[in-house]
């Protein structure tokens, strides 16, 4: 039976309007995140990356509310080759699995002295 477990990043941005926050250790797939705007400035960008490898996991710019993403990744075949549809050429997505690593959030743009919340929904 698979654990699904939840994490709550709030990051807070400094004079510059910038933030860099890092999630406890993840392992599993990562199902969601879920940000709650609180009062970041209008227009506010997320760079969420995996720690170590530097795995994109959401990136948005110009971000004005509160939103949910279920984020996932291109595949390739075991010859470095995208996996497509076959007629259509549109990319067939997986999951992104984490092993021991950190979520990193860096938010710029979003004012000085501003939070935002993040809930990050990931299963073992």
């Amino acid at each position: 039976m698979a654990l699904t477990r939840k994490f709550t990043v709030t990051p807070l941005t400094d004079g510059s309007g910038n933030a860099t926050y890092y999630s406890p250790y993840v392992s599993g797939r990562v199902l969601a995140i879920h940000y709650t705007k609180i009062d970041y400035a209008a227009g506010v960008d997320f760079t969420i990356t995996a720690e170590a490898t530097g795995e994109t996991i959401w990136t948005q710019v110009d971000v004005n509310a509160t939103v949910s993403v279920y984020p996932r990744m291109a595949t390739h075949s075991n010859a470095g080759v995208a996996s497509v549809y076959a007629a259509g050429g549109t990319a067939v997505n997986d999951w992104i699995r984490l092993g021991r690593d950190r979520i990193k959030i860096v938010i710029a743009q979003g004012g000085a002295a501003h939070t935002g919340t993040f809930v990050i929904v990931t299963e073992d």
